[in-house]
């Protein structure tokens, strides 16, 4: 119990891991294909740039789909929102297996499949308002981070493997069943909300969706928050896009960058964790955004400049602890001072921002690329100075009010 009127309910860890594992497999579907650019270029017969569009689908769709996702689940609720993305990952993801050999038909269910995303990402800190009191809802969101990556790191690590064993529509089809078999997990077992709110009385009220949105943009802390969402998601969708295409000029083999794209995703799993749950244990959120921001500069650099293996690695776990965990913290601080904005709708304009970065970024880095060699050295310290700006930008944020409440 919160206090002696909150009930607090051991389901609310049964919804959360059933929309970790739809989560996860929807990202691991996005990622599928960056670590095997140059082996899926080859077994389609397309230019690596095509390959890219396979995950940049992802962020187009986003663009389109976001707001009216928010508006579903803040006006239907959670079962409903996150079981269509939940149906729209699983049919199109097995759609992808069955049609393994036709680009053609493989595009269309990446798309189908990104149609779903929005569903899913935009419902994190919705299901930490209704399901968890304040005080685990940093680690709530943090956990449903942690299942993005985790989704990511598998797509990372194991794709590469299972193309050499298994080919590409092996590979394909197994992921297809796994993303059914999610789908019908969650739509069997999903509730929409506790018997009683999690929270004190009258929290749970929240404002109609595009009155919500009005209230958000003539607030300076969370437009300052947008602008650090832009850089610093927009930054992880373009390595993570890109991961093989960076460290192959530098000799560095499939299952190299695989592992290296791996353990960045491994690195924000432990930081969603970590920094989540420091966060929420000091009752702060800005000195975490800062820390954040601040240290995945210095990873960003050593993936720019590593040319041994454990010197990659050790980047890209430095990165993706640092910089993935900026996310779950940075989604609930908008959650907070966005209130009583709808959770979905803060939410969904965050990862909004990160996606149309990330297509910036991902097409920028591919124009500034490095003729004959392919190097992406230039467009990184572009990233990293990027990401140098949205630490002076989180210096101007305001702590959270509502964390200030006892």
């Amino acid at each position: 119990m919160a206090n002696e009127d909150i009930l607090i309910y051991r389901y609310r860890w049964v919804i959360l891991v059933l929309f970790m594992c739809v989560v996860a497999v929807n990202q691991l579907l996005w990622i599928t294909f960056a670590p095997i650019t140059g082996s899926a270029a080859k077994f389609y017969m397309v230019s690596d740039l095509w390959i890219g569009l396979l995950s940049m689908v992802f962020m187009f769709v986003y663009i389109l789909v976001s707001i009216p996702a928010s508006w579903v689940i803040d006006t239907y609720g959670i079962r409903v929102a996150v079981g269509i993305g939940a149906v729209l990952t699983g049919v199109f993801g097995l759609i992808r297996g069955i049609m393994a050999d036709n680009f053609t038909w493989v595009f269309i269910a990446q798309t189908g499949i990104a149609f779903g995303q929005p569903f899913l990402l935009n419902a994190m800190t919705t299901i930490a308002a209704r399901w968890f009191p304040i005080r685990e809802r940093a680690m709530a969101s943090g956990l449903g981070s942690l299942a993005m990556y985790l989704g990511i790191v598998i797509g990372m690590v194991l794709t590469p493997y299972m193309v050499i064993r298994s080919g590409m529509d092996g590979m394909l089809v197994n992921y297809g069943i796994i993303s059914i078999a999610a789908a019908v997990l969650f739509l069997v077992l999903a509730r929409e909300r506790p018997p009683t709110p999690a929270c004190e009385p009258g929290q749970e009220e929240r404002s109609l969706v595009f009155d919500g949105l009005k209230t958000m943009l003539r607030n300076k802390n969370y437009i300052l928050l947008l602008i650090i969402f832009f850089f610093g998601l927009g930054v992880f969708n373009a390595v993570a896009t890109w991961i093989e295409e960076i460290v192959r000029p530098r000799g560095f083999t499939i299952t190299q960058a695989g592992m290296a794209g791996g353990l960045m995703i491994f690195g924000g799993l432990a930081g969603a964790v970590v920094i989540s749950w420091l966060s929420d244990h000091y009752r702060r959120r800005v000195p975490f955004i800062l820390l954040a921001l601040s240290a995945s500069c210095l990873g960003l650099l050593g993936i720019t400049f590593a040319t041994t293996y454990p010197l990659l690695l050790v980047s890209s776990f430095v990165i993706g602890f640092f910089l993935l965990s900026a996310g779950p913290v940075g989604f609930q601080y908008g959650a907070e001072i966005a209130y009583p904005a709808p959770e979905g709708t803060s939410n969904g304009l965050l990862l909004l921002m990160g996606q149309i970065s990330g297509i910036i970024f991902i097409f920028g880095m591919d124009a500034l690329k490095a003729a004959g060699s392919g190097s992406m050295t230039t467009s990184l310290l572009i990233l990293t100075g990027l990401l140098l700006i949205s630490c002076l930008i989180a210096v101007r944020l305001k702590e959270s009010s509502l964390l200030t409440k006892p």
